[in-house]
């Protein structure tokens, strides 16, 4: 097999007493689509947080020389309130990077954002519009890898099912990886080729189909796990 894009080796993660990941060891291939899953508090938002190095952690993550890595949180630090156009938002980061104008424009393109929501002030933008701001703001600087925390945390079903449906896109056009937390099971079995399970327990990692059985879902989640079925695209 061909070197890793990400290695994770005996990974910790703890916040005083507290441990939250412990002896975690995986790897990520070129073109994967890696679902990070799990109950509340197993760790995920802080997993991705350590892959960006965000966060202090025991252990080795090393990511290969030609990973280039965009983040979507699910909050952005930025006020809603404020009068910033998402234009002004997408130009700010271009310019800290050092983007040519053309750049800016063919991400907005790729992601869908029309002339009209680019002027429109970020508090104004619905909730699956802010989330494509989102999206394309982690594109700027031409990122291989996309690390996405519950990409479609809040929103409705069918706007939840455009935005997968444009990560699955960006994947297949732009020859990406991706690594997304998600508690919406069918999207992980729809789109994902490896899934990454935490739990309290011993964590697990391997193909949708051979991981996510009945057993292993109800041990992972206490309960029969709860979700639905997507539209079916043809």
């Amino acid at each position: 097999m061909a070197n890793p894009l990400l290695s994770v080796t005996n990974l910790k993660i703890a916040f005083g007493s507290r441990v939250i990941i412990q002896d975690l060891s995986f790897e990520v291939q070129r073109g994967d689509c890696l679902a990070v899953i799990g109950p509340n508090g197993s760790g995920k938002t802080v997993l991705l947080k350590a892959l960006l190095n965000l966060v202090p952690y025991e252990g080795k993550i090393r990511w290969s020389n030609a990973a280039r890595l965009g983040y979507v949180p699910q909050k952005i630090a930025a006020d809603r309130q404020l009068p910033l156009r998402l234009r002004d938002l997408l130009e700010a980061k271009a310019t800290v990077v050092k983007l040519p104008a053309a750049e800016l424009d063919q991400v907005s393109s790729e992601v869908g954002l029309t002339e009209e929501l680019l002027d429109t002030s970020i508090g104004h933008l619905s909730g699956g519009q802010f989330q494509k701001a989102l999206i394309a703001f982690a594109l700027l600087g031409q990122p291989n890898v996309l690390l996405f925390d519950e990409p479609t945390a809040s929103l409705d079903e069918l706007t939840e099912e455009r935005i997968y449906e444009l990560l699955h896109s960006l994947q297949r056009d732009k020859s990406m990886t991706l690594i997304l937390v998600s508690h919406d099971l069918t999207v992980v079995y729809r789109y994902a080729n490896m899934v990454l399970c935490l739990s309290k327990g011993k964590p697990c990692m391997g193909p949708p189909k051979e991981i996510l059985t009945p057993e292993m879902l109800e041990d992972l989640y206490s309960a029969p796990p709860k979700y639905y079925r997507h539209i079916e695209h043809h």
